[in-house]
């Protein structure tokens, strides 16, 4: 086999620049396989991160439904879930560790000399922990504020940094929403973008008793967040909250939820969807992009078997048989297409982080895309340097010796 390979790697170095071109196409499509691939599994796993981010065994419910009576509405489009309907998921549903309602408004903030337009989120003293959110100093306001609607807040890190300016700790500040002072209590640890790409570090949490009665005079809540003790209950408290909420809202049969129910797993499938329509996407260009440079290989070999007929000619005069003939031409075939897989594999270990760098486009290389890759290229060399060989294997030696 030492031989064979030898003998191989002569034949390839006698033409060098033609070898090149001829593992060009193999390099290009690998390449795209690596950076293909590790564009999919980097988007995915920044979304999962994002998800991950919203907090652990989260399940949302939105007012509102995508589509009803055919006209699609969507998330917030009719708020119509009420503080009942709060109360009675906290009394009846079980393996809820915790819920928080959540209402929304937009008003202009000050404090001091500064001022800006912001989103304004009414929760419960449940909200932080339910979403894993974590204080950089002070901490979270109480039940007792919430009965109360206390002019208290929390402030992310972002909306900290507009008011009062970069690392300057906001606790015990007042702020002013809609003239109305504010005492902050807590200054939030940043968490960088969610997973619909929104900052959700530009953030001011109020009891949602504030909200509903100072701020924006609402009656109906927006969404709910709800923590479950674990992931294996997930399915049977959505599907308790789903006929909990039937009844309350008088849903008949047949008739569509006024009401959307979303699991952690749910949001991160339904983002991920369109990054492996892209990975597809890209997978089935490099795919033809490999093609093509398998083709390349065959004509190659074939090209080269033309070339070597009267070598073929001599060596199945002294001696050699067909299939040494075959092995010979196969492992040249195989060798150029290994050869171009590595250096694709190369180039896309140099793309990917680009990327990243230049474009800011999140890229994960794993192991099972650097073992897919080299593996088709393997097949490649296989599948279309077989026929060049068994044409040089199945030359009469008499026709090669005479062949000029």
């Amino acid at each position: 086999m030492y031989a064979v390979l030898k003998i191989a790697v002569r034949a390839l170095r006698r033409n060098l620049l033609r070898s090149f071109l001829t593992m060009l196409g193999i390099i290009v499509g690998i390449a795209s396989v690596i950076v293909g691939v590790s564009m999919g599994t980097g988007a995915k796993a920044e979304v999962d991160k994002r998800i991950a981010s919203m907090g652990n065994n989260l399940l949302m419910i939105m007012s509102g439904n995508m589509s009803r009576g055919g006209v699609r509405g969507g998330f917030g489009a009719a708020p119509n879930l009420s503080p009942s309907d709060y109360d009675a998921i906290r009394r009846e549903i079980s393996g809820v560790t915790g819920v928080s309602p959540e209402v929304r408004t937009r008003a202009q903030i000050t404090a001091g000399n500064q001022n800006s337009s912001s989103d304004i989120s009414g929760v419960s003293a449940a909200y932080a922990d339910i979403r894993s959110w974590e204080f950089r100093s002070g901490g979270n306001f109480s039940d007792a504020d919430v009965r109360n609607a206390a002019k208290v807040c929390l402030l992310g890190t972002t909306a900290a940094k507009t008011l009062f300016g970069e690392d300057v700790d906001p606790v015990g500040q007042i702020i002013r929403i809609k003239n109305a002072p504010f005492t902050v209590l807590g200054w939030l640890k940043p968490k960088g973008a969610n997973s619909f790409g929104s900052d959700q570090d530009d953030v001011v949490l109020v009891p949602y008793t504030s909200v509903m009665k100072r701020l924006s005079g609402d009656t109906m809540f927006r969404s709910f967040s709800l923590q479950v003790e674990g992931p294996e209950v997930l399915a049977d408290v959505q599907n308790d909250i789903t006929v909990l909420l039937r009844q309350r809202h008088k849903i008949g049969d047949g008739k569509d939820d006024d009401f959307m129910i979303r699991t952690q797993q749910e949001m991160s499938e339904f983002l991920n969807a369109n990054n492996r329509i892209m990975t597809i996407l890209i997978g089935f260009f490099a795919g033809i992009s490999l093609v093509v440079g398998g083709i390349g290989i065959m004509n190659i070999m074939l090209v080269s078997v033309t070339e070597r007929t009267r070598e073929i000619g001599i060596r199945l005069a002294v001696g050699a048989r067909g299939r040494d003939v075959l092995r010979q031409f196969l492992t040249e075939a195989v060798l150029l297409s290994v050869m171009g897989g590595i250096l694709g594999i190369a180039v896309g270990f140099w793309l990917a982080p680009l990327l990243t760098k230049f474009f800011e486009f999140p890229t994960l290389i794993s192991n099972s895309s650097v073992i897919l890759a080299f593996s088709v290229s393997a097949v490649i060399g296989v599948v279309f340097g077989f026929f060049p060989a068994l044409k040089a294997a199945n030359l009469d030696p008499i026709d090669a010796l005479r062949y000029e």
